[in-house]
């Protein structure tokens, strides 16, 4: 279990790196009905990215001998060529010069959102949203390749699960236990995210698609 948790260590960090959704989570802490949407909102996630994980489970990408198949090395390299492809397309629509950034117009309507909009906003993100689901169906198929018991699985994948929400939860317990005092650090964090955006999703596409598809090759070589 420790072996495959070694493995999607860097999935989990990847999907962990996502601005817009932190971006989201912070400007709903700001919003007057802070707590209960940004509980929502991480419920929401935490959700979302399970059911992906435990999907993969049971479909299973493990062959006879317990090693992982090759229709698992497939679906990586698929991941890895798309996390490519979306690296360019991120580096080419960066902003020039002083050209302000553009974030989500959805994003303007976050004081407005019920609780219950606040999670299917989570589960969108997390789980139609390419990187994070090809990270998390990479990672499952890992897991699903790694000869583990049911149990096993269920617990790397909840690790999973936890690690690459963290940059979800720490906003959301900051606020909650700090109050208005975490609101400097948190402001400070979103305009940071909001200005490197392009530059950070380039670089995380990069890396990860370069990995994922080096992890695929290797099982279908």
């Amino acid at each position: 279990m420790g072996g495959a948790i070694g493995e999607i260590l860097g999935n989990a960090v990847g999907v962990a790196v996502s601005p817009v959704p932190i971006i989201a989570v912070i400007l709903m802490l700001f919003s007057a009905s802070a707590r209960l949407n940004s509980l929502a909102f991480l419920a929401g996630w935490l959700i979302g990215l399970t059911a992906v994980g435990l999907a993969v489970i049971a479909i299973g990408f493990d062959s006879a001998s317990g090693d992982e198949a090759d229709s698992g090395g497939v679906v990586k390299v698929v991941i890895g060529v798309l996390l490519l492809l979306l690296a360019a397309r991120q580096w080419r629509t960066r902003p020039r010069g002083d050209e302000a950034p553009e974030m989500p117009g959805w994003m303007s309507t976050i004081d407005s959102l019920t609780a219950v909009r606040a999670f299917g906003l989570a589960i969108v993100l997390s789980v139609p949203n390419p990187k994070n689901l090809g990270l998390t169906v990479a990672a499952a198929t890992t897991v699903s390749g790694a000869g583990l018991s049911t149990g096993q699985e269920v617990g790397t994948i909840l690790v999973f699960v936890a690690i690459a929400s963290v940059t979800i939860v720490v906003p959301v317990v900051a606020a909650l236990v700090a109050g208005d005092r975490a609101e400097p650090a948190l402001d400070s964090a979103k305009e940071w995210l909001v200005a490197n955006n392009n530059t950070v999703m380039t670089v995380l596409f990069l890396v990860l698609g370069a990995k994922v598809l080096g992890d695929g090759l290797a099982v279908v070589a």
